[in-house]
C-alpha cells in the first residue's frame, strides 16, 4: 500500500487544472478520529494544521498543502488547528 503524499504549496495552475476549487469543501473543528479510505481522496487544504499517522508512519500537513491518501488505508487523524478543505473522492 502507498503512503499519503503531501504536496507543499502547489502552484494555482496546477490546483486550477485538477479543479479543485470545484471540488466539495469539508470543515471540522480541533479534534482526533479513526479514518479509513475506501477509494483514493486528493484534498487541498484551505485552513488548518494535520497530522495524520498511518502504516506506523507520520505525515504532517496544513493550509496550502495538496494531499493524496491511497485507497485501502486506514489511518487516525489528529485535527491541530480547524481544517477547511476542497475533496475528492476517485
Amino acid at each position: 500500500m502507498s503512503d499519503v503524499k503531501v504536496q507543499n504549496q502547489p502552484s494555482e495552475n496546477e490546483l486550477d487544472s485538477l479543479g479543485a476549487f470545484q471540488w466539495p469543501i469539508w470543515e471540522k473543528e480541533a479534534s482526533s478520529f479513526p479514518w479509513h479510505y475506501d477509494t483514493e481522496e486528493v484534498c487541498y487544504l484551505l485552513e488548518g494544521k494535520v497530522t495524520v499517522h498511518a502504516n506506523g508512519k507520520t505525515f504532517e500537513f496544513g493550509k496550502g498543502d495538496l494531499v493524496t491518501f491511497p485507497q485501502g488505508m486506514s489511518c487516525e487523524w489528529v485535527i491541530h488547528h480547524p481544517v477547511k478543505k476542497h475533496y475528492l473522492f476517485r
